[in-house]
């Protein structure tokens, strides 16, 4: 499985200073968004679902270590940011009761390292087979750990989880982290920190002999490296970061419960890195959120939320297995030769004729949603301020019609696109000969 993380140099040869210049630019371009986002998105709900992205950025970035890095698919992922979260918790308790002295800014270092912790523990043991035994192993220990949160309530605190309080001591220029707003610049600080520091591990020696674990470990052997211990010290390091979003989820929910270490959030964040593409170190930030609109902003409009994402989820592996970060990745080259221009009408066609395809599966789903599982209360369906009855055969027909408009549509709007693509790479071969 071939990875490609944003062309990074090769190992011993210094970047360029336009290169140095260049990523200094995009970490600045992320903080000021992380900055400005709040301002423009102002609402409760708003301030809300970015602080869960910026949670989920740094659980999907941890998770990539794994899997996009090393080349090591894990299902009980959510064991080390759910533990992290418990440890959280319990300072944070134990801080609020005037037992320990420590910052609410630095209680995500203190759930890293609960993560970390757990990695030692239960890493030595996963590491010693890879490929699917070490899948497997992964998804025995998430369905251990998950079992034992009942087991041990003095820790877990049974079903109930364990309740948190994040305004505690004293304010510190005013900040109490009570605000929603200022837990959000909490964890924007964490994820640009934490996204930064991953980042850069994947240009040191270790990042790059876990490239080499991952693209042939037999090779790898051969030259004197031991694969067993990369893997150990990859799946620490995982879980340290892993271990600093269950931190911040604990401040930002404050409670932390059996689901934090459920098989739910391990597949979650399996579908958010693979959506996002795990061969660039962008796009499981690019999944992170995708997953979240999905999870959140979404749920709260359709309680069929979980098909849509399942869908998308099918279509992301089945037509664009290297995830949206590969269609971005693609258009960079036609961006750098100036050639981006001449696929934007084509783009355009496509995206009309997907918006009509959306639209046919959403009022299809809807329809279907509200005549079988929720007709209690009518079979009146809402979407975009217009009614739509279910039992009516002009809403149906209306569907089909959409269904069948799209498929043309999408049909010449895809040949041309081929059409545009092919002339222009063939300009662009032309120019470099």
């Amino acid at each position: 499985m071939h990875q490609n993380y944003e062309s990074a140099a090769a190992p011993g040869r210094p970047h360029s200073p336009s290169r140095r210049l260049a990523h200094c630019a995009v970490w600045g371009l992320a903080a000021l968004a992380m900055l400005l986002l709040p301002l423009c998105f102002s609402g409760g709900f708003a301030i809300a679902l970015l602080s869960q992205m910026g949670i989920m950025i740094v659980f999907a970035l941890s998770y990539n270590m794994l899997l996009g890095q090393c080349g090591m698919l894990s299902f009980g992922h959510a064991v080390f940011s759910g533990l992290g979260a418990f440890v959280a918790a319990h300072a944070l308790n134990r801080i609020g009761a005037g037992e320990l002295w420590l910052p609410v800014s630095l209680l995500p270092l203190v759930g890293g390292l609960g993560g970390a912790f757990f990695g030692v523990l239960f890493g030595y043991v996963i590491t010693r087979k890879s490929g699917t035994t070490f899948a497997m192993i992964t998804l025995g220990i998430g369905e251990m750990v998950y079992s034992s949160s009942l087991m041990f309530p003095g820790f877990f605190g049974g079903e109930g989880g364990i309740s948190t309080d994040r305004v505690v001591g004293h304010a510190v220029l005013g900040i109490t982290y009570g605000p929603g707003r200022q837990v959000y610049y909490l964890i924007a600080a964490w994820c640009l920190l934490s996204m930064i520091a991953m980042y850069a591990w994947t240009q040191t020696p270790l990042g790059r002999i876990a490239n080499a674990v991952r693209d042939n470990p037999e090779r790898a052997e051969f030259v004197g490296y031991d694969t067993q211990r990369v893997r150990y010290l990859v799946m620490i390091l995982s879980a340290f970061f892993a271990g600093i979003s269950g931190g911040l989820s604990a401040i930002n929910f404050e409670i932390v419960t059996a689901e934090n270490v459920g098989a739910v959030l391990s597949g979650g964040v399996l579908l958010a890195t693979f959506i996002g593409g795990s061969g660039f170190f962008f796009g499981p930030v690019i999944g992170a959120v995708l997953y979240v609109l999905f999870a959140v902003a979404l749920s709260s409009l359709t309680h069929a939320w979980l098909l849509y994402l399942g869908l998308f989820f099918v279509l992301i592996v089945m037509f664009v297995p290297g995830g949206v970060a590969s269609l971005v990745m693609k258009q960079a080259p036609l961006a750098a030769e100036r050639k981006l221009g001449r696929m934007l009408p084509s783009y355009s066609a496509a995206l009309g004729a997907g918006l009509i395809l959306l639209a046919a599966l959403i009022l299809t789903v809807e329809l279907t949603y509200k005549l079988q599982i929720d007709n209690d209360s009518g079979t009146l369906v809402t979407l975009a301020g217009l009614g739509f009855d279910a039992a009516s055969l002009k809403s149906w027909a209306l569907a089909a019609a959409l269904w069948l408009a799209g498929a043309l549509s999408w049909r010449a709007a895809l040949a041309r696109v081929r059409r545009a693509w092919d002339e222009v790479q063939a300009e662009m071969a032309g120019d470099r000969a």
